[in-house]
């Protein structure tokens, strides 16, 4: 078992190492244009592109595409490091070892053996605990990791069960009088329409509905969407 473990490790570490080298030649001189051209802000895009192209993959169930996606999110990461290699601020080693200690420090259950009730609620609190211990808030607690790149839907799901978790849900918008509005509304004609800040906050509405019902309003979302898209091209 030993041996076949550092087999893995070997052949993980020399997959890693080239490509790691690949992306060091394309960033030469003698290196690809395009690639060369390229800054941390020129290719934050395709790191949301990538990243949903991963979730298709995933919801699709096909482990080749899996595999694929997972390959051009991981490009991405390496990208990244590299033009800030050249700069000389991090190189990919410390983007890797940073989120290592970090695992290491979030699991003390696990790798310090710190006694817990083996519950995912358990598991969660000693989660927050750490992580409001830990000295990069910078930020509140609330919108500490809440990138306004973040995708508005997620970003409003993480609000709402951040605010959850400090119990501040009550300092949210009320949901009855938001969805009482909306069901006043019936349906809305070209005269009767709803301001952009009354709308948004109907929303937000629903993403609170969604999370007191345990339901991922994004995936909700996603999979009718995805189910009407079917239905068109029918």
């Amino acid at each position: 078992m030993e041996k076949q473990s550092a087999m893995t490790n070997e052949k993980t570490c020399s997959s890693l190492e080239s490509l790691l080298e690949i992306m060091r030649i394309l960033r030469t001189p003698d290196g690809c244009p395009w690639d060369i051209q390229q800054t941390p802000e020129s290719l934050t895009p395709y790191i949301l592109e990538e990243a949903c192209e991963l979730i298709d993959a995933i919801e699709s169930g096909d482990p080749r595409a899996i595999r694929e996606e997972l390959g051009d999110l991981l490009l991405q990461v390496v990208f990244q490091a590299q033009i800030f290699d050249e700069q000389g601020q991090f190189d990919f080693e410390d983007v890797a070892t940073g989120i290592a200690d970090k695992l290491v420090r979030r699991h003390p259950h696990v790798f310090a053996k710190r006694d817990h009730d083996d519950h995912a609620t358990d598991l969660d609190a000693q989660w927050e605990e750490i992580k409001n211990a830990e000295a990069y808030q910078k930020k509140s607690c609330l919108a500490d990791h809440l990138p306004n790149s973040l995708p508005a839907l997620q970003r409003a799901q993480k609000l709402v069960s951040r605010s959850a978790k400090a119990n501040r849900l009550e300092d949210l918008p009320d949901v009855d009088v938001l969805l009482a509005k909306l069901s006043d509304l019936d349906r809305p004609t070209a005269t009767q329409k709803l301001a952009e800040e009354e709308l948004g906050r109907l929303f937000f509405a629903l993403v609170r509905l969604s999370y007191a019902s345990g339901i991922d309003a994004e995936s909700a979302l996603r999979r009718v969407t995805t189910e009407l898209l079917r239905q068109l091209d029918d």
